[in-house]
C-alpha cells in the first residue's frame, strides 16, 4: 500500500482560523499497523490509515490529544524554475 509522506491535520481553532499542523511519516507503525506521523517537534503524533482515518497518539505523560476535524495529504511541491534540471 502507498501512503502519503505528509499530511495536514486541521484542528478547530479557538479564534477565527483553524490550527493546521503538518506531520511527516516516521519509520514506525502504530497498533493498527498503519504508519505513524509526527510534526517537527515530535509532540503531535498520529497513526493515519490508508483511508485517512486518524488516531492521535500521546507523545508524553498527561497528554490528551484532541482529534482533528479534517486530515488531508500534502501534495509534493510543484517544481519551480530554480528546480529545473540543466540540459533537460
Amino acid at each position: 500500500m502507498e501512503y502519503s509522506e505528509s499530511y495536514e491535520l486541521i484542528f478547530q481553532g479557538s479564534g477565527a482560523e483553524d490550527d493546521v499542523v503538518v506531520v511527516r511519516r516516521t519509520g514506525r507503525a502504530g497498533a493498527g499497523g498503519y504508519p505513524v506521523y509526527e510534526d517537527d517537534t515530535g509532540i503531535v503524533r498520529a497513526e493515519i490509515s490508508d483511508r485517512g482515518e486518524v488516531r492521535m497518539l500521546a507523545s508524553g505523560g498527561h497528554q490528551a490529544p484532541g482529534l482533528p476535524v479534517s486530515v488531508r495529504p500534502v501534495d509534493d511541491p510543484v517544481p519551480g524554475p530554480d528546480d529545473a534540471v540543466p540540459g533537460a
